[in-house]
């Protein structure tokens, strides 16, 4: 990267709210900086959460208030969440540039965990906040995109998050799956998905779906979820809602799982649902691609960007639909074949090699212009912005 190299930017830092392992941001941000230090940079990670298995990786960010000012010096703010950093970076007179992941809308959280509910309408004021005095932005989907756009944002990049394909390759658990292929011994199929359980990935729609299917197509179909749960309301009133579809035996809650069980639960399944309502990316549907898995998928939000062609996308998620698709997936077995091989193609997108170059393109785009100011024949857009006013930040991870 010549500027690195002729001295015009030195090093690029950046600042994320949480730096934990086994999180999709996580591992980003990680990448994120050993592409800046390829391209020559110096870059550092500054957080307001760092897990104890990252300790060492990441300092806390309030230590960068003792670093003077800079010209040669950028910072760059992984975004998903309220987080008093959004504050601290307003204040800073080095020049910016804002990595956007989505922030979930408050009404499909607050009404579950009104903490939550509170860091994330914190986290959609802070984007306004810090609008101004961003110089540039990357945004890992399109549809993140029109939102920084909508939010006053004037120069923003689209490049996917980068992830390592590869990683997706683990062994799978030896138990888990023997337990999971056992329990298909007498018939029905194996319907999987990954995500958080919290009402924003709409896992409560899925068990409608399953009520459907169940009653139309298979009687003894499974539907797994897997991932760590958003609140222990939203989980218990889950299981409250299959125990009183009569899904009690055929509803799973997997919980956080390892590498290798999650890879059981991707090669014992049949097909990958998902009937999110909000999503900035979801990188299990790229998983799921890899997993040679068939998509059934509503069309909400980045959800049918990911896709692609990988998966068969729908316009409602209404049960009885969801399930019709579903079972023609499963029952064409051509239609099945070619989305899976359309799937393996579209994931070519997504190699690390060309997700590194996309960013490392944004990046040098942003800093070879002068700070604050928008690409050739671009201006300003959006909404009125906040000035920067005090705003009580409430960090927390969705």
């Amino acid at each position: 990267m010549s500027d690195a190299r002729q001295g015009l930017v030195r090093a690029i830092h950046q600042f994320v709210p949480s730096l934990a392992a086994r999180d999709a941001i996580g591992s980003h941000t990680l990448a994120v900086q050993t592409l800046l230090r390829e391209m020559g940079f110096e870059s550092e990670i500054f957080a307001d959460e760092i897990k104890l298995e990252l300790d060492g990786r990441a300092q806390p960010y309030a230590r960068y208030r003792r670093q003077a000012y800079r010209a040669d010096t950028w910072l760059l703010y992984q975004s998903s969440i309220g987080s008093p950093i959004a504050g601290f970076l307003a204040e800073r007179r080095e020049p910016k540039i804002l990595n956007y992941h989505n922030i979930t809308p408050a009404h499909l959280l607050e009404g579950w965990d009104p903490y939550v509910g509170e860091a994330v309408t914190n986290g959609r004021r802070q984007l306004e906040l810090l609008a101004p005095g961003v110089s540039a932005a990357i945004a890992v989907s399109s549809f993140n995109r029109m939102e920084l756009v909508l939010a006053g944002y004037r120069s923003v990049a689209v490049a996917p998050p980068l992830i390592d394909l590869q990683a997706f390759d683990q062994p799978a658990d030896a138990a888990t799956l023997r337990r999971l292929e056992d329990a298909k011994v007498g018939g029905g199929r194996s319907l999987l998905f990954v995500g958080r359980i919290s009402p924003n990935k709409a896992q409560h729609d899925l068990v409608k779906m399953l009520f459907a299917y169940r009653r139309v197509y298979d009687p003894l179909a499974q539907l797994h979820l897997v991932g760590a749960s958003f609140s222990d309301s939203y989980r218990e009133a889950l299981l409250s809602f299959a125990h009183s579809l009569g899904l009690e035996g055929a509803v799973h809650l997997a919980g956080s799982v390892t590498p290798g069980q999650l890879a059981a639960y991707y090669q014992a399944a049949d097909a990958f649902v998902c009937c999110s309502d909000h999503e900035g990316f979801c990188i299990p549907l790229l998983e799921a691609m890899y997993h040679r898995l068939p998509i059934v998928a509503y069309g909400a939000a980045a959800v049918p960007e990911t896709v692609g062609g990988g998966g068969l996308v729908i316009e409602t998620k209404e049960p009885a639909r969801m399930a019709a698709a579903v079972h023609r997936v499963l029952s064409d077995p051509g239609l099945r074949q070619a989305l899976i091989v359309t799937g393996q193609a579209h994931l070519s997108d997504f190699r690390l090699e060309r997700t590194k170059a996309q960013f490392a393109a944004a990046v040098t785009t942003a800093i070879s212009r002068p700070a604050g100011q928008p690409p050739v024949g671009q201006s300003p857009v959006g909404q009125p912005r906040l000035g920067h006013r005090v705003v009580r930040h409430t960090s927390g991870r969705v």
